[in-house]
């Protein structure tokens, strides 16, 4: 027992020094998405400076080719609903099913639903219309901020996160986890690409997204520490 506790002692600075380092990233993760999406709004609904979307437009219509018009139009699709309300559903199904937690199961359900329904309201408060100049054509919707850009971040940001809880081999689960952020970034490329959004709607979805996280992360966090007792029996709550 002496030993145990003497483990203990020694390990405690070291998991102190971790524990700050992650409220430490955290912090300026949301501070970063905060301050980049009040430059954003400020000037493009303010300052009305559109400058930086068509310098974006103009540089990429240089690499415009049938053949990439293809695969960006591949890599939007895993931006989409139609590929991630599934993978939202397939997590629900993996925690509920075969992990056999019920809390996780309803973290993931809170999480999609909550930044949907926040992304819709968003684009309805913002009101923008999009790029007059599409490569995709019949593209309904508001522009900002971009729902792809926004979705997608939540989503896999949710992958990344059950990457870290459930992949044991280190390497895989970071190689997985860096794959998850590329995927993120083209999908936000792609839709500036096909021009059905400006880069600034990209931008601010993915600033939305990593604050909507965060937030609910933060919040959701709170309900395990402070009903730990009588969520657990219930839900498989692991605090």
């Amino acid at each position: 027992m002496k030993q145990k506790i003497k483990i203990a002692v020694k390990k405690f600075p070291q998991v102190l020094a971790l524990i700050s380092a992650q409220i430490i990233l955290v912090l300026i993760s949301f501070f970063i998405s905060l301050s980049l999406l009040v430059i954003v709004i400020r000037e493009i609904f303010y300052a009305k400076d559109y400058h930086m979307d068509e310098r974006v437009f103009s540089f990429l219509s240089h690499y415009i080719t049938d053949t990439t018009t293809t695969l960006m139009k591949a890599i939007s699709f895993m931006g989409s609903q139609f590929f991630l309300i599934p993978g939202w559903l397939l997590l629900i199904i993996f925690y509920f099913f075969i992990h056999k937690n019920k809390w996780m199961t309803a973290k993931i359900f809170i999480i999609a639903v909550s930044n949907l329904l926040l992304m819709l309201v968003l684009k309805l408060l913002f009101n923008r219309p999009r790029p007059m100049i599409p490569l995709l054509k019949n593209v309904p919707g508001l522009s900002f901020p971009s729902g792809h850009a926004f979705m997608s971040l939540v989503f896999y940001g949710m992958v990344m996160y059950v990457l870290y809880r459930e992949v044991k081999n280190k390497w895989l689960k970071w190689v997985a986890i860096g794959l998850m952020g590329v995927m993120v970034l083209i999908i936000g490329l792609s839709r500036v690409y096909l021009r059905v959004h400006y880069a600034s709607d990209v931008i601010a979805g993915y600033c939305f997204g990593v604050m909507s996280l965060l937030i609910l992360f933060w919040l959701l966090r709170q309900i395990e520490k402070y009903n730990a007792k009588t969520i657990h029996p219930a839900l498989n709550v692991t605090v």
